[in-house]
């Protein structure tokens, strides 16, 4: 039986019934649409029964064989993708299902990152290599990334060391938390760039979004995607619903239909969820919870999507107020009809505003309720989880928690998505639990290792010169700084890109002052921030 293929949501003739390979490497959409399953597998009763005595890789092999065959991924190449995948997780069931305060948690933390984007980003990263090493871009990669905190390190672990990938992350500065951006920072492969952008997430999603867009570039550095616009992620997290349904029923064989609570922001992680309901999995509901970042939970309340500023919380992972899976959501509730979203995404585009109403609005709230929880409840939350169950959230986890109280949904078939470990987050953490628990060595000890970082402006031709340069110089073995500022240090450092501040100058006055950063930055001894 062939591949699943897939097609844009915005319906652009030339990206329709794109196989599996081109999707992964390709990322977005040409047509800044993002790719959806041209047809969706089904799994059966009968079937998932007999999937419950398989180990979670297992598991995850048999998930993702419903969309890929032997003509994208042979079986046993897909065997040691996904086995390789999982043994970088600490715990034997990869992410284990256990009971807290009356409900199931779903701990998706036990990854190199401590984050729940490990499952999907280390699959990728796999996939990523075994494409490559099979004939796809020649060899070559160019990752781009934005992250809100997670999502960076994730990638980057997944990806570190591959041949022919190079990995560059955009973060907000000075929005991320502190382990966040160690975890990023202290990872010494050549191949790994990380760049503290002036401004929030959003902006660094609006940055890697322009960058597919911009077709000369694109296929000039070979650009490949790590966010939750790559199917594959998305494909990837499917796998945990259908482990964590089998766990929660072995437990409770009388629960016919399992609930879900899932933080988000980029609705990337519940959206797993809704494809797992379309397969087959018997899902009950499906609550989106969301922080004081709530246009979700607006979307889904009051049927209004309607873009506002970014409020800097304590859960900064989903301090997000342009959901990037969002689309793939929209999509369907138009009936799959890409003129549609298309109309839609360019209202949002110029407004800020898509608003629904009567049967359609019926129709999302009844596909999911939602919540939010601002930074007192969430608090509280934690708080509460560690004096009455000695058992610590973290702030993203928390929301997810608080929403299930907030919709009286706790009980034994609603399962919470413990999204991180709470020792990436500690002082707020500590707003909540003082002393706080010992954090694991792997965190701790990110402090004493040196770290290596650059500063941009929110500059598109700042980051792409940034970008060609660094992939110039790891091809060539030079130990460079690239057009953007580097720093080892927490210290501020202005950008010196030939496009900085916007001003564009003369590409032999560029060229120069890249040559002088390339021999100046052999001389640069790192120091421990």
């Amino acid at each position: 039986m062939p591949s699943v293929t897939y097609s844009s949501t915005r319906g652009s003739a030339t990206q329709k019934n794109i196989s599996f390979r081109d999707v992964v490497m390709t990322g977005l959409a040409h047509d800044r649409g993002l790719f959806v399953p041209d047809t969706l597998p089904t799994v059966s009763p009968s079937e998932l029964s007999s999937w419950r005595s398989l180990s979670y890789a297992d598991l995850a092999i048999e998930v993702i064989s419903k969309f890929v065959d032997d003509d994208q991924v042979p079986r046993k190449n897909l065997e040691d993708i996904v086995k390789r995948s999982c043994d970088a997780f600490r715990a034997e069931d990869v992410t284990p299902v256990i009971e807290v305060g009356g409900h199931a948690v779903l701990e998706l933390f036990h990854g190199p990152t401590f984050a729940f984007k490990d499952v999907a980003l280390q699959m990728l990263g796999n996939f990523f290599e075994y494409f490559l090493a099979t004939g796809s871009n020649g060899g070559r990669l160019a990752v781009l990334g934005a992250t809100s905190g997670d999502t960076g390190s994730a990638a980057i672990y997944g990806l570190r060391g591959k041949k022919g990938i190079d990995c560059i992350i955009l973060y907000p500065r000075g929005r991320v938390s502190e382990i966040q951006e160690r975890q990023m920072t202290t990872v010494p492969d050549a191949n790994i760039h990380c760049v503290a952008v002036e401004g929030t997430f959003d902006d660094c999603q609006d940055l890697v979004k322009a960058s597919f867009a911009d077709k000369e570039f694109r296929d000039k550095v070979k650009l490949g995607a790590v966010n939750s616009i790559n199917w594959c992620r998305v494909l990837a997290q499917t796998t945990y619903y259908f482990w964590s349904y089998l766990r929660v029923t072995d437990n409770h064989p009388e629960v016919k239909a399992v609930n879900y609570s899932v933080p988000t922001g980029n609705f990337g992680d519940i959206l797993a969820g809704y494809y797992s309901k379309r397969m087959g999995l018997p899902v009950g509901k499906l609550i989106v919870a969301t922080n004081e970042n709530d246009i979700l939970h607006r979307f889904f309340t009051k049927g209004e999507y309607h873009r506002y500023n970014i409020a800097e919380s304590i859960s900064p992972s989903m301090d997000i107020c342009v959901s990037s899976n969002f689309e793939r959501y929209l999509y369907h509730l138009a009936d799959d009809d890409a003129s549609t979203l298309a109309s839609w995404m360019s209202t949002f585009e110029s407004t800020g505003k898509i608003t629904i109403a009567g049967d359609q609005l019926q129709r999302a709230q009844g596909d999911f309720l939602s919540a939010r929880a601002d930074t007192a409840m969430t608090l509280q939350t934690i708080k509460e989880y560690y004096d009455d169950h000695s058992y610590m959230l973290c702030p993203h986890s928390a929301v997810g928690v608080s929403a299930i109280h907030q919709l009286k949904e706790v009980n034994v078939a609603t399962v919470c998505l413990a999204t991180a470990h709470e020792a990436k987050f500690p002082a707020a953490c500590q707003r909540a639990v003082d002393p706080l628990p010992t954090p694991p060595e792997q965190l701790s000890k990110l402090f004493s290792l040196k770290v290596r970082s650059s500063n941009c402006p929110n500059d598109l031709k700042t980051v792409q010169a940034f970008m060609e340069k660094r992939i110039e110089d790891r091809v060539n073995g030079v130990v460079a700084v690239a057009s953007c500022s580097s720093t080892s240090s927490s210290s501020d450092s202005s950008c010196g890109c030939p496009f900085a501040n916007g001003q564009a100058k003369k590409l032999m006055i560029g060229a120069a002052v890249a040559a002088l950063a390339g021999i100046l930055a052999t001389q640069l001894v790192a120091k421990k921030r």
